[in-house]
């Protein structure tokens, strides 16, 4: 196949520095994929008044969506290092776009958390997909900044849908506005086919990109052992330590996408006038992918260690998440949009780390599986924060603009207890030693 990859490339122009081209094209499935799940969020308070939702209403229609991603993770994942990342996303991108345009055909809360069921089995495989395919193409040097290219698609996907839904929305329906993202995924698959093949067999690599990428994947490829077991995986510190680094971010992350609209309109804030305020978070955090991957990526070529690398921007993260708690004394549409847009900046710094972890710590037969379980453990205590959330905010609604105090003084306190966990557990053990992980 090599061989024959290399025959077709004299043939057809190298594409240069096509890493980052891969890089681009994952980027841009995980922006359809948050346009496509940000959908439901942004019309939230307008669905909730037409269907007369309570929020444990909501959030059991969310919890739908998560129960859906979470197992779907940990299943997709080695689904994902078995059939190939090509064929994979393949297969991902094309099950979520088909659901999100049968959403457009709701009516009722049962039928809404069907659709977002279905929309998370799909979307599960983005990140343990995206992950592989970093492994794939990416030296470790690099590896951060890929990660952190492609997780940006969340912020980006969930600044840009305000702007692509609302408009729809107020002059088409909600309806509507389901469409258009599963257009979005359609489209996408035929770039994706067209561009994406393993490094030895692309016909548009170059050969000195193909060298210097298969130098070091192949290298800890044949070093390390075969793939390991699901039971193998969770006996390793580095493996728990991995799935904390999501399962005790990600649910703060995904309290910012689902439920900040609803947050600042029980602070009293329209969503006409704060909708700078839903935009800028995300921004931040865009930002903060590229903080995060690219400050680890300098520390390396400064002669950091790899593990001394990635942690110092773990405790970065850990830190700034804290600056979402005094939120809590201020309904300052300004101040509280500065606050979490800093907030938001320093999870993502957190979220590329966590990302690019079982890339760091694992060979490419096991990186997806890895993610995977990482990504069940966020979808795991997301499921749990919602819950807490819709009844918190539904018991606390008689204390108007601070209903959400509780929520916000844990969503900042967890990513802390979390970087204090990953610290503990990402190391080098008798488990590097024996081949079993990558030494950091």
């Amino acid at each position: 196949m090599a061989v024959a990859g290399q025959m077709n490339s004299a043939h057809r122009r190298p594409i240069p520095f096509l890493r980052w081209w891969i890089g681009g094209i994952l980027f841009a499935s995980t922006v359809i994929n948050y346009i496509d799940r940000q959908t439901l969020s942004i019309l939230a308070p307008y669905l909730k008044q037409d269907y007369h939702w309570t929020n444990v209403d909501y959030a059991n229609i969310a919890i739908a969506f998560r129960i859906a991603y979470s197992v779907g993770q940990t299943v997709c994942g080695r689904l994902m290092d078995r059939v190939g990342t090509r064929r994979g996303l393949t297969i991902s991108v094309t099950w979520y776009s088909f659901v999100s345009l049968m959403t457009s055909l709701a009516n009722g809360i049962s039928s809404f958390a069907l659709f977002r069921f279905l929309l998370g089995a799909g979307e599960s495989a983005n990140w343990p997909g995206a992950s592989k395919a970093v492994s794939e193409w990416f030296p470790k040097g690099e590896r951060g900044l890929a990660a952190a290219l492609y997780d940006s698609g969340s912020s980006v996907g969930g600044a840009v849908a305000p702007f692509l839904i609302l408009p729809v929305y107020f002059r088409w329906g909600w309806r509507v506005a389901f469409v258009i993202p599963g257009l979005l995924g359609f489209l996408w698959l035929i770039a994706w086919r067209r561009l994406y093949h393993l490094p030895q067999d692309h016909p548009r690599i170059s050969d000195a990109e193909r060298n210097m990428i298969l130098a070091e994947t192949l290298e800890a490829q044949t070093a390390g052992k075969s793939s390991l077991r699901w039971r193998d995986l969770l006996k390793l510190p580095q493996t728990w330590g991995t799935i904390i680094s999501k399962g005790l971010t990600d649910p703060v992350w995904f309290f910012v996408t689902d439920w900040f609209p609803i947050y600042l309109v029980a602070k009293g804030i329209s969503l006409k006038s704060g909708l700078l305020a839903v935009w800028v978070p995300f921004l931040a955090a865009d930002l903060g992918n590229f903080f995060g991957g690219g400050v680890s990526g300098y520390l390396i070529r400064r002669g950091w260690s790899l593990g001394a690398a990635r942690k110092a921007l773990v405790v970065f993260g850990g830190i700034g998440v804290l600056l979402l708690i005094p939120t809590i004394f201020t309904v300052n549409l300004y101040l509280i949009t500065v606050l979490f847009g800093l907030a938001t900046f320093s999870y993502a710094s957190f979220s590329t780390i966590a990302n690019v972890l079982p890339t760091d710590l694992y060979t490419s037969d096991s990186v997806a599986s890895v993610s995977g379980l990482s990504g069940t453990g966020a979808g795991i205590g997301t499921i749990i924060a919602f819950e807490l959330i819709g009844h918190f905010a539904d018991a606390r609604q008689a204390s108007a603009s601070h209903s959400f105090d509780p929520i916000v003084v844990a969503a900042g306190l967890i990513p802390f207890l979390g970087m204090i966990l990953v610290l503990l557990l990402v190391r080098n053990t008798r488990a590097t030693d024996q081949g079993l992980v990558r030494r950091i």
